[in-house]
């Protein structure tokens, strides 16, 4: 095997174990989030495996630590209650029927292990009343 052939084998498996690196890397934040509904009812499927899920705090199931490292709550579907643990540091706004994005495993004994907790914020993103925005538009001279 001559030289040439050596440098282009090893730059095969180079670019190769890269690629791949980067697809186990890429591939867990392509995962969209299931619904709390959508995950209890196939229970048995997702048992143990990383998962994003998306549900709101049930209300009176928020018990966060003095030092905010630590939360227990309940997380609800339109159907299903899921109880998730949570060690990490806390959002600033997690609260009580607000809706979250959890990132960890189910486990066997039907709580969801939480790694990563994500709070959203609905109003952000509803749409404003038409009359009132073209008004105020009006008002500011930004529409004629």
């Amino acid at each position: 095997m001559g030289m040439r052939t050596k440098l282009l084998l090893c730059g095969v498996v180079i670019a190769t174990t890269i690629a791949y690196a980067v697809y186990l890397g890429a591939s867990s934040s392509w995962q969209y989030y299931l619904q709390v509904d959508e995950c209890l009812g196939q229970a048995d499927l997702f048992r143990g495996k990383r998962l994003r899920l998306s549900g709101r705090v049930a209300a009176g199931s928020l018990k966060a630590s003095p030092e905010h490292r630590e939360a227990n709550f309940v997380l609800e579907g339109n159907e299903h209650k899921l109880p998730v643990w949570y060690r990490g540091s806390i959002p600033d706004n997690l609260a009580e029927g607000r809706d979250v994005v959890v990132e960890g495993a189910l486990a066997g004994d039907g709580h969801f292990q939480c790694e990563t907790l994500i709070t959203r914020c609905a109003s952000k993103y509803a749409p404003k009343d038409a009359s009132n925005a073209a008004e105020q538009a009006k008002e500011s001279g930004t529409l004629e």
